[in-house]
């Protein structure tokens, strides 16, 4: 018999709890990736503890399939040592086969803490150009998690340039963020719930407004399905891994997304395995799907306002019978369903447990909410039922549960790393205190201190040969695969005039100037909040480092202390929500859009990419003796042409500054 030699990527499974995990193996995972009670981007998931991580990994070793741990949060200033142990301690009592990291610290730690496995860099890291997976590979890392935005040839192009050695992930299924994943800060902005740090709120899931038109979800995003479009990926052997998104769900949606994909990677060419594979990514209780823009000759904004949008199926609506709430439904229900009433914004939502059967058209009662402050349903709110108990699932997983009992959780294991921290500058090599004003094209008049200006072949002519060196010029905080030519030509020709300071904003971009000579300042898109990644950063190529806004005082005033680098920081201008390469046809650019809270936000097309900006900007001027004293000594103002059509605000922000950002 012929041994089956096709070029097979694996299937990658979530799981955010163990009857999740159990499903992934039942279904024939080839690898699992799940998240910890800390440093995880998933924190609203159940997510595992060591001692129950150690024993499913044992389990999945024993079947052959991988387990791999999410450490995918940015790193804050003491955030270090607590990150090491954490290493540390998987490593001895768990071994996970990869780590998943956003932060460059993690690498720094997990090659200290004595890990041994792969180290796979999170899409979160925002690696969305050729050249960054050179960079990457440079660092150590095994894998790169490509974005969701890219299309099948512009995920050719990455596999093309990537190094022997490196192997590429891509989302195959699953929930899509509107904007870039690492390029936002919508919930962080909004109350200090960063989404680099795994605890988004979801804002872009809320109804927005725009001029007298109805409130409509614009920019909630429809669930990726490339089912059957993932043929094409067999021909590219560098994507060695399709990940199914969602450590949120349960066993249900994990077990059926797990078997399409695994008979539609096994059996390509079988129209019927097609057809029964696409049945079950229907019965899998995830939100309305698309292809999003992975067809180039098809891209699809997968933004439908109009539509639902909402995760499972609806079996019906609420009705009230004098003080009883109650929903008829449309499915059968079995005992361990979950169903969710309304929408997560809307009052009245509620996730309840089904308990007994109830029949296809019977009746189910809605319990009153044991807190009497709690409001009731909504009449008319949708029920959606999110999580399916399945007899035969759920026998599989028992049986699975009655295996996982022959291994045993480890032992709690004590580590007592410390992390060897870099050295801090020398008091004599900080630089002076500047102010940098950062504009799209050089204002007429009198220009207060150094030029700072965004790259783009329109500033480059209007500048004058003469200003062209004196001019800091920022690279864009995203750079698609085919723009990545553009921006080595732009460098170029800067170059060739004399441009000598850029300001890059990904870690990335640094291996564009890997054959040139240039000062390269981290801009405040790489994300750094810790001393590991400054001194990463270092190692890199840059000489200082403009540290992001999202950061509040503690953590600022901590990172200036023992520095590696001169640092700067944003203290005024526009700061955006996000940035996305995908807008719902019905928003209109440059025109107010409101939240239900009246908060007001604009967006405006940049390139590729749809910049979204709240309607106020953040001043943290006022802050500036402190941080100057503190040692910051760059102070940034970003420049924004103000669109006619939105309001000048009567308010500031001084974002997570005050904050204790979680």
């Amino acid at each position: 018999m012929n041994k089956d030699t096709r070029f097979k990527p694996e299937i990658m499974a979530p799981a955010g709890d163990v009857s999740s995990y159990l499903a992934a193996l039942a279904a024939g995972a080839d690898a699992i990736y799940v998240g910890l009670k800390h440093f995880s981007a998933r924190m609203q998931a159940k997510n595992f503890s060591i001692g129950d991580l150690s024993a499913l990994a044992s389990l999945g070793r024993e079947r052959g399939t991988k387990t791999y741990v999410a450490m995918n949060t940015l790193v804050k200033p003491s955030d270090p040592e607590s990150a090491g142990r954490l290493i540390q301690r998987l490593a001895r009592s768990v071994r996970p086969n990869a780590l998943i990291v956003q932060d460059l610290a993690m690498l720094e730690l997990a090659r200290q803490a004595g890990f041994k496995g792969e180290l796979h860099i999170s899409t979160l890291a925002n690696a969305t150009h050729p050249a960054a997976l050179a960079a990457a590979a440079r660092l150590g890392a095994s894998r790169v998690v490509l974005p969701r935005e890219l299309n099948l040839d512009e995920v050719r192009d990455m596999a093309k340039a990537c190094p022997k050695g490196l192997q590429l992930e891509l989302f195959v299924h699953g929930a899509l963020c509107h904007c870039v994943s690492g390029r936002c800060y919508w919930s962080s902005f909004l109350g200090g719930k960063s989404g680099l740090r795994g605890r988004c709120v979801q804002p872009c899931r809320r109804m927005y407004r725009q001029a007298n038109a109805d409130a409509k979800r614009l920019f909630s995003c429809m669930d990726l399905s490339l089912d059957v479009l993932t043929k094409p990926l067999l021909d590219i052997p560098q994507v060695g891994s399709w990940k199914i998104e969602g450590r949120k769900k349960g066993p249900h949606y994990v077990f059926y997304t797990v078997s399409a994909y695994r008979m539609l990677r096994d059996n390509p060419k079988d129209a019927q395995t097609k057809k029964a594979a696409m049945d079950l990514l229907e019965q899998a209780l995830g939100r309305p799907s698309s292809h999003s823009v992975f067809l180039p000759q098809r891209p699809f904004t997968p933004v439908k306002p109009e539509d639902e949008t909402s995760s499972g199926l609806m079996v019906g609506q609420i009705k009230r019978d004098g003080a009883k709430f109650h929903f008829v439904s449309r499915e059968e229900l079995l005992p361990g369903d979950l169903i969710r009433v309304g929408y997560e914004d809307q009052m009245g939502h509620r996730t309840l447990s089904i308990r007994r059967r109830v029949p296809k058209r019977g009746r189910f009662d809605i319990p009153r909410p044991k807190d009497p402050k709690k409001p009731a349903p909504r009449i008319g709110a949708k029920v959606f039922l999110v999580d399916r108990r399945e007899k035969e699932l759920t026998k599989i997983i028992r049986e699975l549960e009655n295996e996982l009992k022959n291994h045993a959780a480890a032992e709690p294991v004590e580590s007592t790393f410390s992390p060897t921290m870099p050295k801090g500058m020398a008091q004599k090599n900080k630089a002076r205190t500047r102010l940098m004003h950062v504009n799209r094209s050089l204002p007429k008049g009198r220009i207060e201190g150094r030029p700072a200006l965004w790259l783009e072949r329109s500033s480059l002519q209007r500048v004058s040969r003469q200003t062209i060196p004196r001019t800091t010029w920022w690279l864009p905080p995203v750079i698609w695969p085919e723009e990545e030519i553009k921006y080595r030509r732009l460098l170029r020709d800067a170059q060739r005039h004399g441009a000598q300071t850029f300001v890059l904003n990904s870690p990335w971009q640094a291996e564009l100037f890997r054959d040139r000579k240039a000062e390269l300042i981290a801009g405040p898109y790489c994300n750094a909040a810790n001393h590991l990644a400054l001194d990463a950063l270092k190692k890199m190529g840059f000489s200082s480092a403009i540290i992001s806004p999202e950061l509040p005082a503690e953590d600022v005033i901590a990172l200036t202390k023992r520095t590696p680098m001169p640092l700067g920081m944003v203290v005024k201008g526009l700061w955006p929500f996000g940035i996305s390469r995908i807008l719902a046809a019905e928003v209109k650019e440059e025109a107010p859009i409101k939240s239900p809270m009246n908060e007001v936000a604009w967006v405006r097309k940049y390139g590729q990419n749809h910049w979204i900006f709240p309607g106020w900007e953040i001043d943290l001027t006022p802050e500036m003796r402190k941080l100057e004293r503190a040692g910051i000594r760059t102070f940034v103002h970003l420049h924004e042409p103000w669109p006619k059509a939105v309001p000048r605000p009567k308010r500031t922000s001084t974002f997570n500054w005050n904050n204790n950002l979680l």
